[in-house]
C-alpha cells in the first residue's frame, strides 16, 4: 500500500469509528509505525480534513442527527482533585466535554481537544495528567477555563450548570 492509498484508509477507518483511535492502533492495522501515522495525519490535516488529536486518540467528528446542542461554560479551580471532580460532574449529569480552552495574554486562545464522555475518560485524563508531569492548560490562566460541551437538550445543560453553581466551579457573567 503506497502513502496515498494509507492515507485514504486512515479515512475510511475514522470516518467508520465513533469513538477516537490511537496512532498506535492505526499504525498496527495499517503495518508502520507510529510516527508514519502521526505524518500522516498532519497531512490530512494540511489537505483539509477535519482530524481531531485526543487523549484517547484521532477521531473526524459527526453530526449523525443533527440535533447536537453545544454550550460553554468558564470555569476556575487549581487542584488536580477539582479538575477531576469537575469533569466527572460534567458527564454525570449528562454532558461530554469536548474540549478545554484558555485565553493567553500573548497567545490568545489555546484549545486542547478533551472529548471525555464517560468517567472511565476522566480518570485515564487525570492519570496521564498527573504520569506525564504536565500542567493543565488552566494552570496558565490562574485556573481559569472554557468548556465546549456537549448535550442532549436544555434541561440537561441547566442541571450541570446547578451542579458546578453548587460546586462553586462556574464563573457567572
Amino acid at each position: 500500500m503506497n502513502s496515498d492509498e494509507r492515507r485514504l484508509e486512515i479515512i475510511n477507518i475514522l470516518n467508520k469509528l465513533d469513538e477516537p483511535i490511537s496512532g498506535t492502533e492505526l499504525a498496527k492495522k495499517l503495518g508502520v509505525s507510529r510516527q508514519v501515522i502521526v505524518q500522516d495525519i498532519a497531512i490530512l490535516r494540511a489537505s483539509g480534513e477535519e482530524i481531531i488529536a485526543t487523549p484517547q486518540g484521532y477521531i473526524i467528528l459527526k453530526d449523525v442527527d443533527g440535533n447536537r446542542i453545544i454550550k460553554t461554560i468558564v470555569c476556575k479551580h487549581s487542584t488536580y482533585d477539582e479538575i477531576e471532580d469537575e469533569l466527572k460532574t460534567i458527564v454525570d449529569m449528562g454532558g461530554k466535554i469536548l474540549d478545554v480552552i484558555v485565553e493567553h495574554p500573548v497567545y490568545g486562545e489555546i484549545k486542547g481537544s478533551l472529548m471525555i464522555s464517560s468517567r472511565l475518560d476522566v480518570e485515564k485524563f487525570i492519570k496521564n495528567l498527573k504520569n506525564t508531569n504536565a500542567e493543565p492548560l488552566s494552570s496558565l490562566t490562574d485556573g481559569i477555563h472554557i468548556h465546549s460541551i456537549e448535550i442532549e437538550d436544555e434541561e440537561t445543560f441547566k442541571k450541570i450548570i446547578e451542579k458546578l453553581e453548587e460546586k462553586s466551579y462556574l464563573i457567572k457573567d
